[in-house]
């Protein structure tokens, strides 16, 4: 049968990115005390296409991740993303994997265990070189600093998101990530808590306030002081509970760029 997709194009316009996107596909993640955790992603994939062909072949992309059928995980990332450029003649691809990824914790007093959900992606790209990012969406809770400097009594809180973009050399840990960031809030979030443990979480923020800019800038101290990590990138957004709008910071560094505290 002819393939149109093959015919030439004669508009002479190169496309970066042509494929396929939101394949809901199971993946496997490597888990820090399970060994592995079986999720659910939802992955986009992408080749660059020249300006001398009319189309890509879609069915492709599908046919690959078939292919690797419950062995997809970051481990053979890179296999996937040559694949990729071999059967579909290109000199670029690029994946996308979007997941849940969940984590059994602990209410810090009574010990009440829950699973908390922590959004999670792998990134990555190959081309002249190989490229990978890992992102997590972390929630926290934060204490304005502000609000209990000035109050004679108490002070707001409030749910924030911090979201992470890490770039490095060898393997990282996503639950090391996720500690990191939740050790640099006012406090943690958890699924679970006993009144004890609500007393706990209220008063461990009360004496641990923070402002976006300080979340932000910590996460940036410690990311900067790892070796293993070359790039990064680090927001903080606070889902104000006494405001009309949202406070938010943003630090995108290589690891060169940022010095410690003194």
């Amino acid at each position: 049968m002819e393939d149109i997709q093959n015919h030439r194009d004669h508009r002479n316009i190169d496309i970066d990115q042509v494929g396929v996107k939101g394949i809901r596909y199971p993946i496997t993640v490597l888990d820090k005390d399970m060994g592995e955790q079986q999720t659910v992603a939802e992955i986009n994939m992408y080749v660059n296409l020249p300006r001398y062909y009319k189309g890509t072949h879609m069915s492709r992309f599908v046919e690959i991740l078939n292919e690797h059928s419950r062995r997809i995980s970051i481990q053979n990332f890179s296999e996937i993303l040559e694949e990729m450029k071999d059967r579909l003649n290109a000199e670029s691809a690029h994946m996308e994997m979007n997941f849940p990824y969940f984590i059994n914790k602990s209410a810090p007093v009574t010990g009440a265990s829950g699973l908390m959900e922590y959004k999670c992606a792998f990134k990555g790209s190959l081309n002249s070189g190989s490229d990978l990012i890992i992102m997590i969406h972390v929630p926290i809770s934060t204490l304005c600093p502000c609000s209990k400097e000035i109050s004679d009594f108490g002070a707001h809180n409030q749910r924030g998101e911090v979201r992470l973009q890490v770039r490095f050399k060898k393997f990282v840990w996503i639950e090391d990530l996720i500690k990191m960031v939740e050790e640099s809030a006012s406090c943690e979030v958890f699924s679970v808590l006993k009144r004890e443990d609500e007393k706990y979480v209220t008063e461990h923020a009360y004496h641990n306030p923070m402002f976006v800019e300080d979340i932000v800038r910590d996460i940036a101290v410690k990311l900067s002081s790892d070796p293993n990590i070359t790039w990064f990138t680090v927001e903080s957004e606070n889902f104000e509970s006494i405001h009309n709008h949202n406070a938010y910071a943003y630090i995108e560094k290589g690891k060169a760029h940022v010095t410690k505290k003194p």
